[in-house]
């Protein structure tokens, strides 16, 4: 109700009236608290003085109120020192207890009490990994490249064969145990620099420039990261490194230029021997095969010349038992059998025309491509006419040597 409405009693939120509605008074609620403890603590003892004298009923009054507000601030006392001794330890974290400064326990993710304030607790991060440089320090730059700086303290090493090389390092680790890493070394990412620089040196002082330059960076890497890795179990770092990555190496800047060449005359080198061995391997096996195909080839041939020597020969025995049964048969058959085989490669026929000296050259081979031409009569069977090769005569010896040479010619074959 509005306090200008009618029945409210012209009361406004402004005057004095109405202080039931106000908060209460802070003397008046200290002096119910009191008044509680008393009769909790005290009351009885008060009650029965009775009729003592208004002084003594005074004096347990404020005796008692003296102690409940003792009370009041011991038990916000020990609130208070419960939530100053209850810490909480996250995931992937461990909290490492501490009483009077000397090592108790290490605890687990979760909530845990200690003893406040004698318990002191370090929160180590565990599963973080952390990353630290060798030989050069990298931090931003204006552009998207980070700007890097050499360390040359840190990057120059000397190989086994007496030459100076610019190694960088990067090393990826992490904590695996939390009390060795705060207890047994005072700076534990110090104590992992030097020692990964050591274990780089020895490894480098081992190996030559070249191998260093060339294909041995992932033995490097290796040796490098097992030797650091045990000086750190020596001492009880309580680190652990998960990689070391070979950042770049290569020789000092004053020599760059000379090294380079050296490395492009190297390159040039082999590249020469490549192609070397590449024509070899093409024209050795081709050679192999060559010389292969030629003694196979021999090798047919001789079994071949072979072969037609075994039957020539037995061709010439059977022939030779059939001439002593029949000679005169055997020598007739044998000079038909050689007719027959020269005529056959003889594509014209030679007539001799008794009484007369004139030889007629007869084409039999154009006759007998000639279409419709059959026993020598034309399509119309009247017999056809061949033309002479030759319309002057020929004298009779000059025939007579030419089929001379002739027959000599069909002997040889």
């Amino acid at each position: 109700m509005a306090w200008n409405e009618p029945g409210g009693g012209n009361r406004d939120p402004w005057s004095g009236g109405g202080r039931d509605q106000g908060p209460p008074d802070l003397d008046e609620v200290v002096r119910k608290l009191s008044d509680r403890f008393n009769s909790l603590l005290g009351g009885r003892r008060g009650g029965s003085s009775g009729g003592g004298g208004s002084g003594s009923g005074g004096g347990g009054a404020s005796g008692s109120g003296i102690a409940g507000v003792a009370l009041v601030v011991g038990v916000i006392a020990v609130i208070g020192w419960l939530i100053a001794s209850i810490y909480i330890v996250n995931e992937g974290e461990r909290g490492v207890v501490l009483r009077f400064g000397r090592y108790l326990e290490t605890t687990l993710p979760g909530p845990h009490l200690r003893i406040f304030p004698i318990d002191r607790v370090e929160i180590v991060n565990v599963e973080q990994r952390r990353f630290r440089e060798i030989g050069y320090r990298s931090g931003a730059s204006g552009g998207r490249q980070p700007a890097i700086r050499s360390v040359p303290k840190e990057a120059l090493m000397l190989t086994q064969d007496e030459n100076i090389v610019d190694v960088r390092l990067a090393v990826q680790y992490q904590i695996k145990d939390p009390r060795a890493y705060l207890f047994n070394v005072q700076d534990a990412e110090s104590v992992l620099v030097q020692v990964v620089e050591s274990a780089t040196r020895e490894t480098i002082g081992k190996s030559t420039m070249d191998f260093v330059l060339t294909e041995g960076r992932s033995d490097i890497v290796a040796d490098t990261r097992t030797l650091s890795q045990n000086i750190l179990d020596s001492y009880g770092a309580g680190l652990q490194i998960i990689t070391v990555v070979l950042q770049d190496a290569q020789p000092p800047e004053e020599v760059q230029d000379a090294f380079a060449d050296a490395i492009k005359a190297r390159e040039d080198e082999q590249r020469l021997k490549n192609e070397a061995e590449a024509y070899s391997n093409e024209v050795i096996p081709r050679a192999r095969g060559q010389a292969a195909r030629r003694l196979q080839e021999a090798s047919a041939y001789k079994e071949q010349v072979i072969a037609q020597a075994q039957g020539e020969a037995s061709r010439f025995e059977q022939l030779l038992a059939a001439y002593s049964k029949a000679p005169e048969v055997t020598r007739e058959r044998l000079y038909l059998e050689t007719l027959e085989t020269v005529l056959s490669r003889v594509s014209k026929v030679l007539v001799d025309v008794t009484g007369t000296n004139n030889l007629l050259y007869l084409p039999l081979k154009s006759a007998e491509a000639a279409p419709g031409a059959v026993d020598g009569r034309s399509a119309g069977g009247a017999p056809e006419t061949l033309p002479a090769s030759s319309s002057t005569s020929v004298d009779g010896s000059a025939a007579a040597t030419r089929l001379r040479d002739l027959s000599r010619t069909r002997e040889v074959r």
